[in-house]
């Protein structure tokens, strides 16, 4: 394939939207090769980056298992080692989007990228420990901690912690130590940080140093306070529920929100689609703010949990004027982006096609 006019080279930056902690977003519109340039994969962070050696670092596996154990990371690093693709995405990506604004991180649309991931499944570990007829949940935790006041206080420190479903946890969940063929950065959770496929970040506990297998639903401050949505269901009054996989989405790189597009041209449209547990199969764009619609064509196959980024070719008018472009997926199960944003959903799982507007300009003679 010839390349586009409009291919932009590495990404210059990561964008700061909050220095301390580190939380960093990716500018979307440098969408370029598939897997992301690990100083171009977005950084989220909930309290500092904390301070790990190879050498003393450590995992603890507890909880209703037969045998505890501990680790070191020359023990975890002499297992069979596998590696994946994933996409992974900052639950709230897309959030400065939503109106009235929503608490948390402002992100645009870059708190999104893929990685090629190394290490050592989940399924491996909690064989070794052999795993008690009780348990339940996956409780995975980071050395990161903290106080936090909003949206409620904490008692003290608390570490941060997630849980997944046994079943999950027995699938594809990786102990990764590996990102991109490197090792993994101090941001991005040296030395072994949890991989869960398909699901949204926050599921990928960084900097990890203890699995807890539990009898029961964990009920951590990252489980029920934050990263929980309002669900209704079978007829019960709306109860909250934990974040899980990651909801079906496509979003426009460029052009790049208020980018200036020269009249009468063909300007290659281009962007990325992604979806948690059923694959993206098609992507409509429209020009006109939804009037009308377009496919997309994809660059990439259907493969679990990775995006597939698209292209279309725009003839932009030959008159001057703004434009909103917005995109939508629809995947193999037949589901479409919903129209709008749930409320229940607050700051989370931000799905619907979000508006690019861009302003269509007479060249320069």
């Amino acid at each position: 394939m010839p390349p586009s006019p409009h291919e932009p080279g590495p990404a210059p930056y990561l964008i700061t939207r909050e220095q301390s902690p580190p939380n960093l977003e990716f500018p979307f519109c440098h969408l370029g090769p598939r897997v992301t340039p690990t100083a171009s994969f977005y950084v989220r962070s909930h309290f500092p980056t904390p301070r790990l050696s190879a050498g003393g670092w450590g995992l603890t596996v507890g909880g209703a298992v037969a045998r505890p154990f501990r680790l070191d990371l020359a023990e975890l690093r002499s297992l069979p080692a596998r590696t994946l693709t994933a996409t992974m995405e900052c639950a709230g990506n897309g959030r400065v989007f939503l109106t009235p604004r929503r608490r948390g991180v402002a992100w645009e649309l870059g708190a999104v990228g893929t990685a090629e991931w190394t290490g050592v499944p989940l399924s491996k570990v909690l064989e070794r420990a052999g795993l008690l007829d009780s348990a339940r949940e996956v409780v995975l935790e980071g050395a990161d901690r903290g106080v936090l006041t909003d949206p409620l206080p904490t008692p003290g420190e608390i570490a941060y912690a997630r849980s997944v479903p046994l079943d999950r946890a027995l699938g594809d969940v990786l102990l990764a130590y590996g990102m991109n063929g490197e090792a993994l950065t101090p941001n991005h959770g040296f030395p072994v940080r949890a991989v869960v496929p398909g699901w949204y970040g926050m599921a990928s506990v960084k900097w990890l140093t203890s699995v807890q297998v539990t009898a029961e639903p964990f009920q951590g401050y990252f489980q029920t306070v934050d990263y929980a949505y309002w669900d209704t269901r079978d007829g019960l009054p709306p109860q909250l529920r934990p974040l899980g996989a990651m909801q079906l989405k496509a979003a426009v790189a460029r052009p790049a929100p208020h980018e200036e597009v020269p009249c009468g041209t063909v300007y290659e449209v281009a962007g990325a689609a992604w979806a948690g547990e059923a694959a993206v199969e098609r992507v409509e764009v429209s020009v006109d703010g939804g009037r009308t619609w377009a496919d997309a064509r994809f660059l990439d196959p259907p493969t679990p949990h990775v995006w597939r980024r698209w292209r279309l070719l725009w003839h932009t008018p030959t008159c001057p004027g703004r434009h909103t472009l917005v995109a939508r997926a629809t995947d193999a199960r037949g589901r479409t982006q919903p129209a709008s944003h749930d409320p229940a959903r607050g700051g989370y799982m931000i799905t619907h096609p979000l508006p690019v507007e861009v302003e269509v300009r007479e060249r320069p003679r």
